[in-house]
This record gives structure tokens, C-alpha cells and sequence, in this order.
């Protein structure tokens, strides 16, 4: 059973509270809710910090490996993962709108709400008030600075993390740094502030960054886990710059960007391995075990330099699991099969020796009917494809089958499957496996009590920053060197000395199209790939920077998401038709073949090689096309206004002193805030 400190604390924070509200309210200046004593006492101190880590954070039951925070009031949703390869379906930012307008979905409202008499709404000015509420009050009620400096530390961070949120959405956003009254009209109103630029936003947050450096522990204690560290800080910084060094701010390729942000990741690469960080190596590399077992080590984790801390409790109160195991297992063995992957992310992946599938010059022949033959091992431990191995504490042999057959034969001419062996299956056909425990166990809450643990920020991470601000300042061969050190660790081969790279060095942009491309697989389906798309301008060709020309990579823009379909052949090659389910044996046998027989064909030792002989023979593997929407043609658009988002009417209607993102329409014809400055 795993407890922390922080939730405990936010109760005791809570309680706190409540139980000396009427004094304050008689004996106490009014600090809009929050009781002056809170600040009198450590204990009540750190809650109050715990309280802000509360608020970024997915809360119970949540799904941080495919959800982001995209609301007004702090929603969690997989809004932006839809709008990447990574997974289908229709979002207010993939589809087809009539115009850019302000009064539409498409104009986000993560900017946020004016903060209102003593609300306590979890949006992003609220954030910004209870953080700036702390550090307005922290130092003035007697605390040493001892105690003091690593809550501001971690208070720091958080406000920087806030900032650079709206920062990479919209550009430059006003700079609140104290705590704004929620009580002013708009007449001769302080609160009123205009949007800084960006180059203005960008230098608060590395301020903050840099002064939280100088609070914060190099570690905390075993009952500090997931509080950040002067490591995560720095690293956090080198994610920021690396942000803004790339083509969504730079479109110069201003070359001073790309060494700032060199700087800034080598020192946090430097600053976390004196702390013991390093990417986590524990177990069999070739396998891809060791890659695996990252995500089940829940403290004094090398690999976790930003974690968001899990439990197993069911209290109301302290209970805080990790919805992601039960909403990647399948409903056959009673998780929640909400999560499908598309065949995008699949051919994404290469094969063993680090080649494309397809590359002339790789060890391994591509088999698009055996798809998973041969692949990088993270394939194997990202994805759970028809017949694979997939355990969990009740079954550690459990096989995941999602093939399909055919009712009739009318349908089978149609070559698209009505029947499956799953009774409620996903909708691509394929399964995502990535950190989903094989000790987890559905006995107890059908997966719901996972304590696995989501690292926000891995030191692979650090590594890739590092190595793709490397290639920004034409140090490519120190470049190369970590993307290596990521495929080591996968467990590719070795076979060309570069791990499949060995053609990557010729240009400054192939290798910036290498490590884009390790990133994708290295963080699929970790929240990841929208943003790098983005700050990459990669879902089109945007006129005047080019970069999919330029890196040799086919725009999103206009494409559909796909899955699979794996249906069954008889063994004179027709389509089976029926209502029994084919692979399986029933009374005197199976209808056509038994899935895992208790005797395998001649030349046949075992069922990953009865699996190769069942695709071979009985399978077959179609492109599925129906993940996303089917009406009217859909595809998935991307307009160019989403690379820095407009204003929402709700908020510029109470607020009419802000300027408008160029290019977005406003209420007023302010349209004129430019992000780029």
C-alpha cells in the first residue's frame, strides 16, 4: 500500500482550515479565504503547497498518459492526443469548421476565467492567485527561511509550469505576481492588465526556474517522492527553451535560441546525474524488459525526474489511483478497452536493428501480414496486438485475440467483419500496453487500484532535449550520441554502429528528423506528441517555414486515423462465416482451427511460432477504416490559427483591455498582440 505525505497533508490542510475559519474571519486580515495561520506553521505551510500540487495534477482516477489538462476550470481530457497520430476521432482542433471564430470551441478556453469573489475553481488565474498568495504571505509570519525556501522553491516551479502552459498555447499572456483582488470592478481596475510579449513571458519563467534552483533540495527524503527537486527545475527549463528555440517561436532559426537552450539542457543533464539520475536499466535491455520495468518502481526511480504520485487507498479522501491500467485493458478480462491505438503509431515503430521497415539496407524483410515480426522491442511493450502475450496477476499466460469473422456471407463480401471474439471490443483492433502492470490485479476494482506512478518529465526526456538543442547548434555528432543512448536502452540492435542511425549524420535536418521521429516512439501515448508537432509545425506546409520539406515528412493535415482488421480464413483461403467463433474449439473441435491447441503442426515447438503459422495461414490483416468519423468524407484538418490559439469571446467580453492573438477576429478590431515578439 502506498501513502504520501502530500495527500495526507492537503487534509490536514483542509481541516486546518475549516477549523479556524470563524476566527480568522473576526481576528485576521482578509487574505480572500485563505486563514493568516496557515502561514504560521510548517505543517500548514507545506499543505498549502501540497494543495497547489493538487491542482495541476490529473486527480483519482485520472489517465495522465493520454489526457492533458485543456478546461477552463483544470478538465483533464485526450483532446490533444486525438489531435495526433497516436490515437482517432473527432476534437474541437481536428475538424472541419465553417470559419476561425471566437465564439467557437476551436478559440480554447484554457486562457481562463477572471478570477471572482472566493471561488476556488481550479482554472488558471485561480492557480496563479493561490500560488502568488503564498509567496506574497510566506516570509512575512515568522518562518525560517530553512522552511521557508524549499516551499517557495516548489511554489516557484509551479508558477512557471503555469506560465509556460499558456506561454506555448497563445504566446505571451499578462504577468500576474501578486496576488490580484477578486473583488475590483473594471473601472481603474489594477487587475486590468494587458498580454506581455512573449520574449517577456518566457524570461518570467525562466526567472522563476532559476530562483527555485537556489531553494530547492538536489533530493528530498523517501517521503518527499514526486516533490520537485533542483534537477527537475533546471530540467524543466531546458524543456521551456528547447520550446523556444524550435520553429513555432523561432522561425529565424535564431542560432543564440538554439545554444540557450544547449546550455540549459546539458546543465540539468549534468546537475541530475550528480543526483542520480539516469535512464533506468534494470532487467534484460534486448528484450525490452528493462524499458518495461520503468514504470513499476515507485520511489528512488532513476528514470523519474517529474512523477505524479499514484496510491492504492479507497478512502474518498486519501484515494488517488491511476485510471490508465484500467482504461488500456480489454473489457474481456474487466478493464474499461478505451484506449486505441491507430495503425500510424504501429508503422511507426522500426524494426529491430533500428531500420524503417522497409529500408533496403535492414537486416529484417518487413511482412506487412505478420506486422509485429521483428520490431523494436518497445513495439512489443507499447502495443498488444491479435495473439500476443499480455499478463496480469490473475493470468500471467493471457492472450489478447481481437480477431474478427464474418455473419454472413453477404457481409463477407463487404470484407468488413461483424463479429468478434471480444464481446465489447476496442475500436482499432489493437491494444495499447505501455505501462500497464503485469502484476495488475482485476480482482479487486477490475484494475481501478492502480498505484502506477506517471512520470510528467523521464531523464530520457533530458537526453532528447539535450541531444536535439546539440543538432540545433550543429553539434551533430553529440547529437547522434543520445539518441544512441535511448536505442541502447530500448534494446535495439546494434548492427551498423549507430543503432539503426548510421545514414542520419549527411544534414542538419535528418538528424532533427531522427530525433523527432525517437521521440514519437520513445513518448508515444505520453502526452508528448502534440506538442512536438506543433512546436515543429508539423501538421502542414506552412508557408514560409517548411519544416515538413525540410525534415522529408508527410503532413497530418488532410489524413485519417486507421486500425485493423483481422479476420479468419477458412483453410481454402475464403472468409469464415458464421456465428461461432472459429479459433475456438467447442464440443467436437473448433470450426476451423484451435487457437492454442494442446499439440502444434509438425516443425511447430511453441505458441509464438503457432501464432506466425495461424497469420500465415488463417489470418488476415486489413487496414481499418472507420476510427475516425465516416460521414461526409472526414478528415482531419488543421488550421494554421491553432499555432498560437486565439482568445475566447467569453473572456475578452469581460475583459476588454487584452489584445487579441493576430489573426483571430476580436470584439473590438484589437487583433494586433503578435506572438512571435
Amino acid at each position: 500500500m502506498k501513502k504520501y505525505n502530500i495527500i495526507h497533508a492537503l487534509i490536514f490542510c483542509m481541516l486546518a482550515l475549516a477549523s479556524c475559519k470563524d476566527d480568522f474571519l473576526q481576528e485576521k486580515r482578509d487574505l480572500t479565504g485563505i486563514n493568516e495561520q496557515v502561514f504560521e506553521q510548517p505543517v500548514t505551510a507545506q499543505a498549502y503547497v501540497d494543495y497547489i500540487y493538487f491542482m495541476f495534477q490529473p486527480d483519482n482516477n485520472g489517465q495522465p498518459f493520454i489526457h492533458d489538462q485543456t478546461g477552463v476550470r483544470g478538465q483533464f481530457t485526450d483532446m490533444y492526443t486525438k489531435t495526433t497520430e497516436e490515437m482517432a476521432g473527432e476534437t474541437d482542433i481536428n475538424r472541419l469548421w465553417g470559419a476561425i471564430a471566437i465564439n467557437q470551441n476551436h478559440a480554447l478556453q484554457y486562457f481562463g476565467e477572471r478570477v471572482q469573489g472566493t471561488g476556488t475553481q481550479n482554472n488558471t488565474w485561480t492557480r496563479l492567485r493561490q500560488i502568488n498568495l503564498f509567496l506574497d504571505e510566506i516570509d512575512k509570519h515568522g518562518l525560517t527561511p530553512e522552511i521557508t525556501n524549499p516551499l517557495k522553491g516548489q511554489v516557484l516551479f509551479w508558477r512557471a509550469y503555469q506560465y509556460f502552459e499558456l506561454l506555448k498555447l497563445y504566446g505571451g499572456v499578462p504577468i500576474v505576481l501578486t496576488a490580484q483582488s477578486p473583488y475590483l470592478g473594471e473601472g481603474n481596475n489594477p487587475n486590468a492588465l494587458p498580454r506581455n510579449s512573449s520574449s517577456e513571458t518566457l524570461e518570467q519563467i525562466i526567472k522563476d526556474l532559476d530562483d527555485a534552483q537556489t531553494m530547492l533540495p538536489d533530493a528530498w527524503p523517501s517521503n518527499g517522492w514526486g516533490r520537485i527537486t533542483k534537477g527537475a527545475a533546471a530540467a524543466y527549463k531546458g524543456r521551456v527553451l528547447l520550446t523556444w528555440a524550435s520553429p513555432l517561436f523561432n522561425r529565424t532559426d535564431d542560432m543564440q535560441r538554439w545554444e540557450r537552450a544547449y546550455v540549459a539542457n546539458m546543465e540539468a543533464k549534468e546537475m541530475l546525474e550528480v543526483a542520480g539520475k539516469s535512464l533506468f536499466k534494470q532487467g534484460n535491455l534486448a528484450t525490452g524488459q528493462a524499458w518495461e520495468n520503468m514504470w513499476f518502481v515507485q520511489s528512488n526511480n532513476p528514470e523519474a525526474v517529474i512523477v505524479y504520485n499514484y496510491n492504492n487507498l479507497t478512502s474518498d479522501l486519501t484515494r488517488r489511483n491511476n485510471g490508465h491500467e484500467q482504461a488500456a485493458r480489454p473489457r474481456e478480462i474487466l478493464g474499461g478497452g478505451s484506449i486505441s491505438p491507430t495503425k500510424q503509431m504501429v508503422d511507426a515503430f522500426p524494426m529491430k536493428d533500428g531500420k524503417m521497415m522497409g529500408d533496403p539496407t535492414s537486416a529484417y524483410t518487413y511482412d506487412e501480414k505478420k506486422f509485429y515480426k521483428n520490431r523494436d522491442p518497445r513495439f512489443y511493450k507499447t502495443f498488444a496486438y491479435n495473439g500476443s502475450l499480455w499478463p496480469y496477476s490473475g493470468n500471467p499466460n493471457y492472450r489478447t485475440w481481437t480477431y474478427s469473422w464474418f455473419s454472413t456471407a453477404a457481409r463477407a463480401n463487404t470484407l468488413e467483419p461483424d463479429r468478434y471474439t471480444e464481446t465489447n471490443p476496442n475500436s482499432s483492433g489493437i491494444y495499447l500496453r505501455k505501462a500497464t502492470n503485469p502484476a495488475a490485479n482485476n480482482a479487486n476494482g477490475n484494475f481501478a487500484l492502480s498505484t502506477t506512478d506517471y512520470m510528467e518529465m523521464r531523464f530520457a526526456e533530458v537526453v532528447l532535449n539535450l541531444a536535439e538543442a546539440a543538432i540545433g547548434t550543429n553539434r551533430l555528432a553529440e547529437g547522434l550520441e543520445g539518441i544512441k543512448q535511448i536505442r541502447e536502452r530500448a534494446g535495439i540492435e546494434n548492427q551498423d554502429g549507430a543503432y539503426g542511425l548510421s545514414g542520419a549524420m549527411a544534414s542538419r535536418d535528418q538528424m532533427f528528423a531522427a530525433v523527432l521521429h525517437e521521440r514519437q516512439i520513445e513518448f508515444a501515448y505520453e502526452g508528448k506528441r502534440f506538442w512536438d508537432l506543433r512546436r515543429w509545425m508539423l501538421f502542414d506546409n506552412y508557408p514560409g517555414v517548411n519544416t515538413l520539406a525540410r525534415l522529408g515528412m508527410k503532413p497530418l493535415n488532410g489524413t485519417r486515423r486507421t486500425g485493423y482488421w483481422i479476420y479468419v480464413k477458412k483453410a481454402d483461403g475464403t472468409p469464415h462465416v458464421g456465428t461461432t467463433n472459429p479459433l475456438v474449439v467447442t464440443g467436437t473441435g473448433a470450426p476451423v482451427i484451435d487457437r492454442q491447441p494442446a499439440a502444434y503442426p509438425a516443425g511447430i515447438s511453441n505458441q509464438d511460432e503457432y501464432l506466425d503459422y495461424l497469420y500465415d495461414n488463417h489470418f488476415v490483416v486489413k487496414e481499418r477504416d472507420n476510427l475516425d468519423p465516416t460521414n461526409n468524407n472526414w478528415k482531419f484538418t488543421w488550421y494554421d490559427e491553432y499555432y498560437f490559439f486565439g482568445i475566447h469571446q467569453n473572456i475578452l467580453t469581460s475583459s476588454p483591455h487584452l489584445q487579441q492573438t493576430k489573426g483571430w477576429p476580436a470584439l473590438t478590431g484589437n487583433t494586433d498582440f503578435d506572438p512571435l515578439r
